[in-house]
């Protein structure tokens, strides 16, 4: 890349940047009864913008199975899937709250599977919390 060519990132002014996004901040806003903004995002362009424009919170839902992915149900997304995207979206973003979706599979072997799993989107794609869904307060409830 040439130095007249531009990346996303630098057409786009951060000066302007608030505090990153946190649980703190979260809960500091319910408080207040400050409402957030929330929307899902599967790319880094998408991920930038919304963070630029102020989103409070990113989630990278197993949606993608279908929006972006082509497949008739979000049963056919597999955790590198949701990584890979997840990790696309985390790089993008300099404030929002970014939330991996576990995949439905991925966690209903056994409560270490879950974990294993939750710690990927922590660990390898850098995500500040998982979704996971169930009607359980546990996983294995």
């Amino acid at each position: 890349m040439n130095a007249k060519q531009s990346t996303p990132d630098s057409r786009v002014d951060r000066r302007d940047k608030k505090e990153k996004v946190t649980l703190r901040t979260l809960r500091r806003m319910k408080r207040r009864e400050k409402k957030a903004v929330f929307i899902t995002a599967y790319d880094y362009p998408t991920a930038m913008y919304a963070d630029v424009a102020g989103v409070d919170m990113i989630l990278v839902g197993d949606s993608v199975a279908n929006t972006t992915l082509g497949f008739r149900s979000t049963n056919s997304v597999t955790m590198d899937d949701m990584i890979r995207h997840s990790g696309a979206v985390t790089r993008a973003v300099e404030r929002a709250f970014v939330i991996g979706d576990m995949p439905y599979m991925p966690y209903q072997p056994s409560d270490e599977a879950a974990i294993r799993n939750a710690g990927r989107f922590i660990a390898e794609a850098d995500c500040d919390a998982v979704k996971c869904e169930g009607a359980s307060e546990s996983p294995r409830g």
